[in-house]
């Protein structure tokens, strides 16, 4: 069976899927018969308002004259205005809310030779071909790159921060930094979905007596959330003025898998890649398990002490002396404003509280209180 018509949208022709599968098996398309193919959906739990689906297309092939399996990843993106979610935006914001998110940024990425320039350590997975669906949508063919189950553990985690600290300053990447041509700026997330759905909610007073967030957040968290909405103004502007660097945007631990057989992690998901202040990335390689219910908020502060020094390192050895002080300022500035505020579990509002859901509200509270405690103690 030769049919992929089941990947909807993101589907190619014969001719495409044949030219693909030869550069993926190194050989030439006129020496390349596809023989079966087989579209199966990736299960994906965890929401991602560009991505439209996930698919791996595998079968086999007779590529000079012998049998031979493949496997590709493809991966259907969008702009967040298709996604369910968008129906919650307000009429009057939905304009700057689509506009606000850099969907078309993986697809230029893995256009790019962006593999070619990071640091020893780092890589990501090959492009087969980047589709441009229509003017809101591209579909990325991606390798399948070998990868191992591995324990977070402090070396790890020290291990990624120090290869982001070089990513976010190596003279290499940065002709490449803002690759998805989008412009962005920390008063774009400030003025648009901070200001506009994250802020409201927490200067009312429904929110505070569900019982999911009553039970996690309390007085003493509700007043300095509160307080902190209040400067900001002035964190936005502290932040702005800080030193410039490549950041992944989203470098979660999900997002930095380790490749099978080698110590290198395989970078993926670049749709909020861009230029951002120094110290961005820290925030999701902190947190971002802790947001999802895989990782313990009791190790936070451990983790981030571990983190810090080894991302300045990393800047170290890209030949950067931008202080310390200044890393973990920004770095604290970013994990409140970012993820502190909005660490309130609004998504699950709508569900009838249960022991997981009002653990996942404590480990939120955990994050909230995380981020303005390290947001005081770099003043």
């Amino acid at each position: 069976m030769r049919d992929h018509s089941n990947l909807g949208p993101a589907d190619v022709t014969d001719e495409q899927l044949t030219q693909m599968v030869a550069d993926l098996l190194g050989t030439s398309a006129e020496d390349t018969e596809i023989l079966t193919v087989r579209v199966d959906p990736v299960d994906y739990d965890l929401p991602a308002i560009t991505t439209a689906a996930r698919h791996w297309v595998h079968g086999c092939a007779r590529a000079e004259g012998a049998e031979r399996p493949f496997r590709i990843f493809v991966k259907h993106i969008q702009s967040w205005a298709r996604h369910p979610y968008f129906a919650f935006v307000p009429p009057e914001h939905r304009a700057a809310a689509a506009a606000g998110v850099p969907w078309r940024t993986e697809a230029l990425a893995y256009r790019s030779d962006l593999g070619d320039r990071l640091p020893a350590g780092l890589t990501m997975p090959r492009a087969l071909g980047v589709f441009d669906l229509d003017e809101e949508s591209s579909a990325v063919w991606l390798q399948e790159v070998p990868v191992a189950e591995v324990t977070w553990d402090f070396g790890r985690y020290e291990r990624a921060a120090h290869l982001l600290g070089r990513l976010a300053v190596s003279p290499r990447v940065q002709p490449l930094r803002d690759v998805g041509q989008f412009g962005w700026e920390v008063s774009m997330y400030v003025e648009g979905r901070l200001s506009t759905q994250v802020l409201p909610i927490l200067m009312g007073e429904g929110v505070w007596q569900h019982p999911l967030i009553a039970g996690a957040f309390d007085d003493d968290l509700r007043a300095r959330l509160q307080t902190a909405v209040a400067r900001v103004p002035s964190y936005a502007e502290e932040l702005s003025a800080l030193p410039v660097a490549t950041a992944h945007g989203d470098a979660c631990p999900n997002n930095l898998m380790a490749r099978a057989g080698s110590d290198d992690f395989v970078l993926i998901d670049y749709g909020f890649w861009g230029p951002n202040p120094i110290g961005f990335d820290l925030g999701q390689l902190l947190v971002g398990d802790v947001q999802i219910g895989a990782g313990s908020p009791d190790q936070l502060a451990d983790v981030e002490a571990a983190v810090v020094p080894a991302y300045v390192e990393g800047l170290r050895a890209e030949g950067s002396d931008i202080a310390v002080d200044v890393v973990r300022r920004a770095h604290a500035l970013q994990l409140l404003v970012f993820s502190g505020l909005s660490a309130l579990p609004f998504e699950f509002l709508d569900r009838p509280p249960d022991e997981a859901l009002h653990r996942t509200a404590q480990d939120r509270a955990a994050i909230a209180r995380f981020s303005l405690d390290l947001v005081d103690a770099t003043a």
